[in-house]
């Protein structure tokens, strides 16, 4: 396990990257031009992204990042 201290912008900073990348791969999730392996690879990437973004901001904040079920269904059908 690795500890890590952030001051507030810095904190910030990770917010902002990590909120733009999960908001890029939802878009691309959409994109049916993107093979089937490829968005299963995003998926994954994107579970990650969500996890380290779970521990920089309160609970409310990243609700609105986790993946519904309207959207899961969506990529299970897209695979």
């Amino acid at each position: 396990m690795i500890g890590l201290l952030l001051n507030g912008k810095e904190q910030q900073e990770i917010e902002y990257l990590l909120k733009r990348e999960m908001d890029e791969i939802l878009f691309d999730l959409e994109d049916e031009r993107i093979a089937d392996v490829v968005k299963v690879a995003m998926k994954e990437k994107y579970e990650i992204l969500l996890n380290l973004f779970k521990r920089v901001v309160p609970a409310d904040e990243y609700a609105h990042y986790k993946l519904n079920e309207k959207k899961n269904k969506k990529m299970k059908k897209s695979h």
